[in-house]
């Protein structure tokens, strides 16, 4: 499998001296698929990969770090634009702070955490300097409103970068309640305008984005990064936290799976429900497809069942339905 090859390569990047050309096309499509190619190419040494595959790292290695000034630039922009420093999150917030987790790393969009009282007055800056509503449907403006997490997507009209300004870090009708106004209290300055969360939050946020949230499409880049965050996190007061934000499970199963996949863990002792995560987060065939199609299916289900009450999730499901919208 695709997915376990390039578990195997991130983990231990010597062995990908031993990959003949198929085990190469496996692995550079499976990062592909994964948004990790940036990092593989980063932790690889071009030394070591066949002479046709060098040129491909490279283009990954300059993608990435274009990918990281674009994101610098528009979270300067928010700044500017908000007129107060912004909390970043995510894939800018590694970068921003040089961490190991933003080496290589693809960013998309821009996330930031602020107040949810400040969302209006966010909304209307926002505006004011160019970004606009990226979803024009009248239902999925007033399902983020009132449900969600953080405000509809925004999109900036020039440079065509959107940003996700969140109040918290799950939907609000998510079974977990994460304390953001803690996340926001012990958040780090690292520069006038910018700032991160601690270390043990980071973890917490990124876990539960991983397990508590979505379908886990992608997912072996979100365990990247929680393999890389928990160098820097303090476990004591992780737990700590973990316990304070009502993801305690989420985790320590995280940490069993990064410790497995990522790490040295080949003795950690895995339940059965770690099994079938694995089993998700590494169904790739030797094209970078998804594989595992009903398993997929089931945890597409279970990120809804996550997120809010059955008769939320039935009367949402057949509106998304009616609209159109089928998962992948």
């Amino acid at each position: 499998m695709s997915g376990a090859a390039l578990v195997r390569a991130l983990r231990e990047p010597v062995t990908v001296a031993r990959l003949d050309a198929t085990a190469w096309n496996a692995l550079i499509a499976a990062a592909r698929a994964e948004r990790l190619i940036g990092t593989l190419a980063v932790r690889v040494d071009a030394a070591q990969a066949p002479q046709a595959v060098r040129p491909i790292l490279a283009d990954a290695r300059l993608d990435a770090e274009r990918e990281a000034r674009q994101a610098l630039w528009e979270a300067d922009r928010a700044a500017e634009a908000l007129g107060a420093p912004v909390l970043l999150l995510k894939g800018t917030a590694y970068v921003a702070a040089g961490l190991t987790a933003g080496e290589g790393r693809f960013i998309g969009d821009l996330d930031i955490l602020a107040p949810r009282e400040m969302m209006n007055e966010i909304e209307e800056r926002l505006k004011a300097a160019g970004w606009e509503w990226v979803k024009e449907d009248a239902y999925d403006d007033a399902y983020y409103r009132q449900w969600m997490h953080e405000l509809p997507p925004m999109i900036h009209r020039e440079r065509d970068r959107m940003i996700d300004v969140h109040h918290t870090i799950l939907p609000l009708t998510a079974r977990q309640s994460p304390d953001a106004e803690a996340m926001l209290a012990d958040s780090v300055s690292i520069t006038e305008r910018l700032s991160i969360l601690s270390p043990e939050d980071m973890v917490c946020h990124s876990v539960a984005h991983l397990l508590a949230d979505g379908d886990m499409a992608g997912g072996l880049r979100n365990l990247w990064d929680i393999h890389c965050l928990l160098e820097k996190a303090d476990l004591g007061r992780l737990e700590e936290r973990a316990e304070r934000h009502g993801i305690s499970r989420h985790v320590a199963q995280a940490r069993r799976l990064a410790a497995v996949l990522y790490g040295r863990g080949r003795g950690e002792r895995l339940t059965l429900w770690d099994h079938v995560v694995m089993w998700r987060l590494l169904a790739r065939d030797g094209w970078g497809r998804e594989t595992r199609k009903l398993l997929r299916f089931a945890f597409y289900v279970r990120s809804h069942w996550l997120r809010m009450p059955p008769m939320m999730l039935a009367r949402h499901l057949v509106t998304k339905w009616r609209k159109g919208h089928r998962p992948v």
